[in-house]
Order: C-alpha cells, then sequence, then structure tokens
C-alpha cells in the first residue's frame, strides 16, 4: 500500500513537472534568462527569506540578467522588464491592465477598489474619481495642507522650546499625512480621534509587513493554514481595526449630509464655482468649515444616493484604497526627502532661498501657484522620488499575449517592474546613486530616456492622484524648511532598504530639527 501511494506520488510530481516545464508559458519562457531552478518549486529556494535579503536577491538579478529574466514557483512565471521600451509596451497596453497574483494579498483589506481592480469596473471607478482631483478641489486640498503644516510646525517648536530636537521622522510625518488624506478625501477631521487614528497606523504597519511575509511562502496560500497561524490572526485583528476606522468615517460623513439635506452634494455638479476664498478667518479657523469642503467620498455618496452607481460596500472600497495609497506612500516619500535633504545641507539652503522669496512670514498660507513657483524644490522632490519611489515595485498579470522588442510573453505570466532597479540604472542615470536635483533641469529632462522615470507608474494605470501628491509633498517641505534647519543624525546611506507595502527603511530614520531664529 505504501509502495503503491509513494510511487503514485512520483508519478503525479513527474507530470506536474512536465506540465509547467513543457506547458505553452514553460515553452515559450525557455528561452529566457534567470537564476537555477528546481523541478517544481523553482527558484522559491532563492527568494525564501525575509524581505531585506530578497530586494538584494532581485538587484542582484537585475544587473546580472538585464534586460530581461524569469523566475517561477509551483507553475507562476514572473518576468521582469528592465528596459524603457518594454516597460513601455507593458504600462501603455490597454490589454494588460490586470493584477490578480501579486495584489492578491491586498485584497482582504482593499477588495476590489481602485488600486486592485481591473477591467469594466476598473473603467468606471477610474471616471468617477477622476472629478475629486479637479484642479478647483485640489485648491481646497491645499487650504488643509497648510492648516496641517501649521500644526507640524506649531508641535515642533512647543517640544523643542528654541533648541533643537531630534525626532523619529515616521512617527512625526505619518502622523499628519494621515490627517491630510482624512480630511481632503473623506471630509473628516481626526483631531477627536487621536486614538483611533493612533492604532489606525499601527494596523496599516502590521498589515504592511504580513504581505511581503505571506508572499514568501507560498503554504500561506491556502487560507485555512493561514488563518491558524499567529500572523493569520495578527492578520484578522489588523483587518478588523482597518475596515472599522473607514467604516466609522464613512457612516459620520453620511449623518453630517442627512442633517444638511444633502445640500453640499449638490456642488459636485458645478465644480468651476466652488469657492476656494475662505477669507473668514474665524471660519477657516474652525473644524465647520472642512464639513463644508468636497472630499472624495462626498462624490462616492453623491452617486451612490442619486444613480446607484455604486454601492456601501464600493464606497469603502474606494475609501480604504486612497486611506493607503494617499497616507503611506505620501509619508514615505516626505521620510526619505527630509532624510535626503539634511544630507545635502546646500541643497536644503537653496530650497530655503527659494521658499524664503515666497513665505514672508510664518503664518503664510501657500497656494497652488505659489507651488508652482518652486521650481527648484519640484526638482529636489523629483529626484528624491527618483532615488527612493515610495511604490518600489508593479506588476501586471497578462490576459493577453505580450510582444515586446525582442521576446514574446504569454498569456498567464505575471511581468513586474522593480521601480528602484530601473531609476538607479547607470545606463539611464549617470552616477545614479548621486543625489543631483539638476538631472530634472528642463533642458536635461529632454534627454531622459522615455519610462526610465515612473514613479506615480505610467500609462492607463497611472496614479489617479499624483498632482495631489506633489503638493502635499513640497508644501510640507517648504513649511518645514522655512522654520528649521536639518540635519541627519542617521546616514540615509547606510540605511538598508525594505519593502512592505511600500519602500521603507530597516530602522527609523531620525532628523534633528533646528529651529531657524536659533542659528
Amino acid at each position: 500500500m505504501f509502495l503503491t501511494i509513494f510511487l503514485s506520488s512520483i508519478v503525479l510530481l513527474i507530470l506536474l513537472h512536465c506540465k509547467i516545464k513543457y506547458g505553452r508559458i514553460g515553452r515559450i519562457l525557455n528561452s529566457l534568462p534567470g537564476p537555477d531552478t528546481y523541478p517544481i518549486i523553482g527558484n522559491l529556494h532563492h527568494i525564501k527569506d525575509v524581505p531585506d535579503n530578497v530586494i538584494k536577491k532581485i538587484v542582484e538579478y537585475n544587473n546580472k540578467y538585464f534586460p530581461i529574466y524569469k523566475i517561477s514557483t509551483f507553475g507562476y512565471y514572473m518576468v521582469f522588464l528592465l528596459h524603457p521600451d518594454d516597460i513601455k509596451v507593458l504600462m501603455t497596453s490597454t490589454e494588460n491592465i490586470d493584477k490578480e497574483h501579486v495584489y492578491y494579498f491586498l485584497r482582504p483589506w482593499l477588495s476590489y477598489g481602485l488600486l486592485t481592480s481591473t477591467g469594466k469596473k476598473w473603467q468606471k471607478r477610474r471616471k468617477m474619481l477622476t472629478p475629486a482631483f479637479h484642479f478647483k478641489i485640489l485648491e481646497h486640498s491645499v487650504i488643509t495642507f497648510n492648516k496641517e503644516a501649521h500644526c507640524l510646525i506649531k508641535s515642533l517648536k512647543q517640544e523643542s522650546e528654541g533648541n533643537a530636537v531630534i525626532k523619529n521622522l515616521q512617527s512625526l510625518i505619518t502622523r499628519h499625512t494621515l490627517n491630510i488624506i482624512c480630511e481632503t478625501a473623506l471630509g473628516i477631521s481626526l483631531k477627536e480621534k487621536k486614538e483611533h487614528a493612533s492604532k489606525y497606523r499601527d494596523a496599516i504597519h502590521s498589515f504592511g509587513k504580513i504581505v511581503p511575509y505571506r508572499l514568501l511562502r507560498p503554504w500561506f496560500y491556502i487560507e485555512w493554514i493561514f488563518a491558524l497561524s499567529s500572523v493569520g490572526r495578527l492578520h484578522k485583528r489588523a483587518l478588523n481595526t482597518l475596515h472599522s476606522f473607514s467604516r466609522n468615517i464613512i457612516a459620520e460623513r453620511k449623518l453630517f449630509h442627512e442633517k444638511t439635506n444633502r445640500k453640499y452634494l449638490y456642488q459636485f455638479e458645478k465644480t468651476d464655482n466652488i469657492d476656494t476664498s475662505f477669507q473668514n478667518s474665524e471660519e477657516k479657523n474652525t473644524n465647520s468649515i472642512y464639513k463644508k469642503r468636497l472630499s472624495m467620498l462626498d462624490l462616492l455618496i453623491a452617486y451612490s444616493l442619486d444613480s446607484n452607481e455604486i454601492d456601501d460596500k464600493g464606497i469603502q472600497e474606494e475609501v480604504d484604497t486612497f486611506m493607503f495609497e494617499g497616507h503611506d506612500t505620501t509619508s514615505m516619500a516626505l521620510i526619505f526627502a527630509l532624510s535626503l535633504f539634511a544630507k545635502h545641507q546646500d541643497v536644503q539652503q537653496r530650497i530655503r532661498d527659494e521658499v524664503n522669496a515666497i513665505m514672508l512670514d510664518d503664518d503664510y498660507d501657500l497656494t497652488t501657484s505659489d507651488l508652482q513657483e518652486l521650481s527648484y524644490l519640484d526638482r529636489c522632490i523629483k529626484e528624491s522620488l527618483r532615488l527612493y519611489p515610495s511604490v518600489p515595485f508593479i506588476s501586471r498579470t497578462l490576459t493577453h499575449d505580450l510582444q515586446l522588442n525582442n521576446s514574446l510573453i504569454p498569456s498567464g505570466t505575471i511581468c513586474a517592474i522593480y521601480i528602484y532597479s530601473v531609476h538607479r540604472n547607470p545606463r539611464y542615470w549617470p552616477d545614479p546613486n548621486v543625489f543631483d536635483p539638476d538631472r530634472f533641469l528642463p533642458e536635461n529632462v529632454k534627454g531622459h530616456y522615455p519610462f526610465s522615470y515612473i514613479p506615480f507608474s505610467a500609462g492607463p494605470r497611472n496614479c489617479i492622484g499624483q498632482k495631489y501628491a506633489m503638493l502635499e509633498l513640497k508644501l510640507i517641505v517648504a513649511h518645514i524648511v522655512r522654520n528649521f534647519y536639518l540635519e541627519p543624525v542617521d546616514n540615509i546611506d547606510d540605511v538598508e532598504i525594505t519593502v512592505g507595502l511600500t519602500l521603507n527603511s530597516s530602522k527609523p530614520l531620525h532628523v534633528k530639527f533646528i529651529p531657524v531664529n536659533e542659528l
């Protein structure tokens, strides 16, 4: 009996191996280079370690196998595209927009929102949400950015009491970026929800560690096995926190519109006429004004009430998606940017000179027009995003064959782009590890190889909020350097990079904040 089971198992494994290696995908991809594989498990032995080592491996493979290579495990093939010409083919495809496999582990939290959905649902949601980023709505957002920046500066000054203070950037910045996304995208202030906000940030942090941990352990792909593990139980607690937080915010916003007879929802039909002046200082300094501003959540509620184009579940999908994308990605971009500016004192001073020419006093509120004038700061942010893209890895699951310049990638393959490596490729970026904002001077941008710089992705699935993000990044940095000199505490070059849901550092990054009037 035992011998029969053993022999049957051997035969099944041989058949599975043959299917993987000699099936259509395996046969077509056989000509692509890549690390040595074992039968069935493929390259699992190379990628089984913690995320820190996975990143080193990927960078090693990117350098070794440029411009294209494959890895596989248990019949799943992932092809890494490293040449901008091939990246362009994938990113501009209107057929291959599916994110099924790699983004699967985000779905327990984000379900099928704009980031993770595909096909007609994605197209409908993208069209539905575009008005939330109308330039008039962005002007509303800039008012909130200023308000939160003033709060950040005030808290730093109170803590420092006129002296230098060392801050963990992650704990400092994430608190304020979460406040910003809640007020701009959801119309809700977190000033009276500090405990809930803290639990929410912790849950995002936990979830962000669990996703790559699970991704690298195929036995955790089986739901019941994962649910029984200690990590699975932590995952469940984090999800409960994340979902209850967004559900409560949605309920609070709906109640507001019920009490005001929905009169503010109708303003979305006349976006060009929205008043953004808010000259009344008393009203400007109260939370009530934020309840009268239009937000992404208001737009979704309006669609739900007026045309039934989206239900309560759909609203929560998009709220969860924008809470993640508008909070975590922006905070990490700010953390790396401030660390770079602290290290490069000459760059920091040039930013400060440019900012001081516009911000004539400490209480100055920057406008969208002001931010457009900060051209050097704009270049510095772009260079920071080149070195440290908040989303370093994107992928597509091909639903159609993809013809690249020199290779055919068959349907069913996962195509991956490791943006972090593309942005540091010496073929397209001379001295790629050197921080040089002048790479983004207008005359130099003309020489950039197309699709060698994609911090906000590209093509039909590019980041819908990239203008919003750039405005927020520039404004927060401007207020900080207007009021503080930054000095490095941790050398950013010595910090190992890790990947959770976003690019991260292996240990917290600290910066010394010195009040400007102290030097």
